[in-house]
Formats: C-alpha cells, structure tokens, sequence
C-alpha cells in the first residue's frame, strides 16, 4: 500500500525555500544539497480505457540510478482513497532495465509485494500485452531527502516539472511525503506542520489525473 501525502506550492522558490527553514534540519535525516534527478513517466492503458474503468494504471518510470545508467521502474496502482492530500492505495513495483511492460513478467517479478497478488490478478484480468498501449508522458524534476518525525521515516520528494498537451501547460510545483515505514498519523502530522510553517495546500490530484483532466480539455482524449 502506496501512503503519501502531496503538497502543492505556488513556485518553486517557494517549495525550496523549506529546504533553508531552521526547522528542516531539525527532521531531515540527509540535509546535505542534493541534485535533483529528471524522471519521465509514461502512462499505459488499453484503447478502450480498461484500466481507467477498474481504477487502475500502468506506469514505466525511465530515470538514471547514481551510476548514471538507465533504469526503469514498473508500477501497477489500483483503488485507494484521497482525502485532504492523503493518497492511499495498492502498488506494485519492480525495478528493471527493461523499456517494455510485458504483464506475465511483471506479475513474477512483484509476487513478493506486500500487497495482495490477488488484487494485481483482477487489475490485469482480460489485458493482454498487446492491447496496452502509451496513453501520456510527463516529465519533472525531484530532489529527494529523508524525513524522521515521531517514530517514521519518509521520503521527501521535491517535485518541479509542467505537464503539457496540445500546447497548453500545467506546472508541477509540489512536495510528495511518502511514508516508508512507521505510523500514517506520523506522515499527517508533518505534513500539517508544513502547512503551518509555510505556503503549502494539500492536494488530491495525482500527476496521472491532472494530465488527464489536461487531455480532456485540449481534446487528446
């Protein structure tokens, strides 16, 4: 299960500027400057739009690792629920060289996820490899540091990009708190703390909505 928490800013001076607060250091366990890295997500789904019917999507992350060679992560997201900026649902993830999502290596590679694989049956049920195909792309970069709050550890991931169909743009400008182990009240608290402390609004719109809700409205979709 995916848990994170998404904080929209305004601009990214204003997003980074947490990054000089005196209280970041105080809950950053890796405050050293970190470079960002460019990471492009690419949207499957079927003609058809199967995936989006059951509440599902399929998406290949390209990025480069800390040797600079290409890798890919493949993820399968399925339900959940959002409310106030808190975004809950099944995930299954594997890490490859490979470009191309193909479902019966995937379904082998994340049987040991912790979520069921009786779930990630159902979402792929009837999908065969051939009728998924690119819906969208969205490209951005994240700068990332670890958080400590009470007794968790999260990711901060500092998220800078646009969104882009049919010459018409959307800015990415927001921090994505994702709890990695620990308690989801932990990861609430923090995030409220950051809205306390600075510009932030907690948002519910994933990447993936808001670059379809962008097709919609250009007509690509």
């Amino acid at each position: 299960m995916e848990t994170e928490v998404k904080l929209a800013f305004d601009n990214p001076e204003k997003l980074f500027a947490i990054t000089e607060a005196e209280w970041f250091g105080n809950f950053c366990l890796d405050a050293t400057l970190k470079k960002p890295s460019t990471l492009e997500n690419t949207y499957f789904d079927t003609a058809d739009r199967k995936l989006n019917k059951k509440g599902a999507s399929i998406r290949v992350r390209y990025y480069e690792d800390s040797e600079d060679d290409e890798c890919y992560e493949h993820t399968v997201k399925y339900g959940g629920n959002v409310e106030n900026g808190l975004h809950q649902r099944y995930e299954w993830n594997v890490k490859t060289a490979d470009k191309k999502f193909k479902i019966s290596k995937f379904k082998k590679l994340s049987s040991s996820a912790d979520d069921p694989n009786e779930l990630l049956d159902e979402v792929l049920l009837g999908i065969e490899d051939d009728d998924i195909i690119p819906l969208c792309t969205t490209s951005f970069e994240r700068t990332m540091y670890t958080f400590g709050y009470g007794d968790s550890i999260m990711e901060a991931c500092f998220d800078v990009g646009q969104i882009s169909a049919n010459h018409k743009t959307i800015d990415i400008c927001e921090l994505e708190l994702e709890l990695i182990s620990g308690d989801v009240v932990d990861l609430q608290d923090m995030a409220n703390y950051i809205v306390e402390h600075t510009d932030a609004v907690p948002f519910n719109e994933s990447k993936f909505q808001r670059t379809l809700r962008l097709m919609e409205e250009t007509g690509e979709l």
